[in-house]
């Protein structure tokens, strides 16, 4: 049984039906990639996979459990947490402050600091900034910090929004890493990356998002070499 599994998901907005149908799914252990274009619906199925925008139609289930019409908060005690498009930190807050609520679901104050020593392993740069206003922080700092905050919780499957989006390229690729060795480590990866390359190189499998339809799936292998992907998503 896969960990996650999404199966006929329809959204719409009005009369526009933004998500057409889509079905698939993450094992356990896997990172699982949604490349397309902008505009694609990509961001609209992790967000009805979060249940933080209502279904039209379909099922999502977790861990074997039905989430299709659950409360979005109360799936991080499920172990499900999202690093959103764009990183929503708390800009007015400390990156320490930050971390704290991504342990909101726990109260073991020993737990919580092997796990916030355990991020600052990851990210060094955030224990020294670790009282440093959030909303000052550079924007691949930001993204360092809105991972380790979902990560806070333990999640067993880490929802990823476009991490690379606005960062340099020493930064994306310190997140790319970060990711390998999050799953690396036991968590299960969903990543929706506008950059196709990236995604692919680290995927275990890919699915390709067309104007709300699935139209390929495959390994990150297949799909990187998979002429038709090549050249509408790879740069030829």
């Amino acid at each position: 049984m896969a960990l996650l599994e999404v199966k006929d998901l329809e959204v719409n907005y009005g009369l526009i039906k933004a998500i057409k149908g889509v079905s698939f799914e993450v094992e356990e252990g896997e990172i699982v990639a949604l490349i397309g274009a902008n505009g694609a619906g990509k961001t609209t199925i992790m967000h009805a996979v979060n249940c933080i925008i209502p279904k039209s139609a379909g099922t999502v289930t977790f861990a074997g459990e039905d989430i299709t019409s659950i409360q979005a908060h109360k799936l991080v005690a499920k172990g499900m947490a999202q690093v959103p498009e764009g990183r929503r930190i708390f800009q007015e807050l400390t990156v320490f402050e930050n971390l704290q609520l991504g342990y909101f679901t726990k109260s073991d104050k020993a737990a919580f600091n092997a796990k916030l020593e355990e991020m600052y392993s990851y990210f060094p740069i955030l224990k020294e900034r670790a009282a440093q206003i959030a909303g000052t922080l550079s924007g691949g700092e930001q993204q360092m910090l809105a991972m380790s905050r979902a990560l806070m919780s333990s999640p067993k499957l880490l929802l990823l929004d476009e991490p690379s989006m606005g960062l340099s390229p020493l930064y994306v690729n310190t997140i790319f890493d970060m990711i390998k060795k999050v799953n690396s480590l036991g968590t299960t990866v969903l990543l929706v990356e506008q950059n196709a390359k990236k995604a692919l190189s680290i995927a275990n499998r890919a699915y390709v998002l067309e104007i709300g339809k699935m139209t390929k799936s495959g390994t990150g292998e297949e799909l990187l070499s998979d002429e038709a992907v090549r050249k509408a998503y790879l740069g030829g």
